[in-house]
């Protein structure tokens, strides 16, 4: 009992996350099954067939190159755009600050289905024809209050002596910006990136909103569901979630590499 009283919060911590990480590994698994039927839901047999021919559905890895396109270009839109709104929320004082801070995380308190019904009446009004365009939009909007949370913490952390100490050594305004403030920012930054593009390349509800004809991975997968689910899309959630610990023990592993160098 002591030793339980004294790991307690250690169990309880590694439960929670074998309970988060549960259905990764039941997709992963499942990306291995050969199922008799259309629906892969129960366990059948060992099979590298899915894994040897990921495209083998129909319109599957086209509407997964257009997900991460989308992703790509809402990423960068989000965090170009979010990155400046943080260093003026932060670094500047204007008229209706406050009330700008607060708009921000409108988009995060929000209902998607509000949101994406929002966008719907708007394009409509506008003439616009639903598609890449207005999806991409949508994304970038939907995307850019959480880009500005997470750098907003990383500059309002920043110590600003570190800058004035580059201007006491001659440097200029863009030098400084890319010497000191930018390398700074840019842990807040990445983190805001990569948070942008998985909710860019995960969503569902407000794409389905404004996508007129276009088929996103989310929407395919969805589609795929209502007459029987392929095994490769087991394949492409597992090697998305390869990739994204891959990139999270990428920083971790850098991160570490770069104290023991500051020490």
């Amino acid at each position: 009992m002591r030793w339980l009283r004294k790991n307690l919060v250690v169990i309880a911590g590694l439960i929670t996350l074998a309970y988060l990480l549960l259905p990764n590994v039941v997709v992963t698994v499942f990306s291995f099954n050969k199922p008799r039927g259309r629906f892969n839901y129960e366990w059948q047999q060992f099979s590298l067939d899915a894994w040897k021919n990921p495209c083998g559905v129909a319109d599957m890895c086209g509407s997964l190159s257009l997900s991460l396109r989308i992703a790509v270009w809402a990423t960068l839109g989000a965090t170009v755009l979010g990155t400046m709104i943080a260093f003026a929320l932060v670094r500047y004082r204007f008229r209706a600050r406050g009330a700008v801070n607060s708009l921000i995380f409108l988009p995060m308190a929000m209902p998607e289905v509000v949101m994406a019904a929002s966008l719907l009446t708007l394009f409509l009004n506008m003439g616009a024809q639903l598609g890449f365009w207005t999806i991409l939009i949508a994304h970038i909007m939907f995307c850019l209050s959480f880009v500005v949370t997470a750098v907003k913490a990383r500059v309002m952390s920043m110590d600003p002596r570190l800058e004035q100490a580059a201007q006491d050594l001659y440097a200029g305004p863009v030098q400084t910006f890319l010497r000191v403030t930018l390398p700074i920012a840019a842990p807040g930054i990445a983190a805001g990136a990569l948070l942008a593009f998985a909710l860019s390349f995960d969503d569902f509800i407000i794409t389905n909103f404004n996508a007129g004809s276009t088929v996103t991975f989310p929407m395919f997968v969805w589609g795929s569901a209502q007459r029987g689910t392929p095994v490769q899309i087991n394949v492409i959630g597992t090697a998305m979630f390869l990739v994204a610990v891959l990139c999270v023990l990428t920083g971790m592993m850098v991160g570490r590499r770069k104290n023991r160098t500051a020490n």
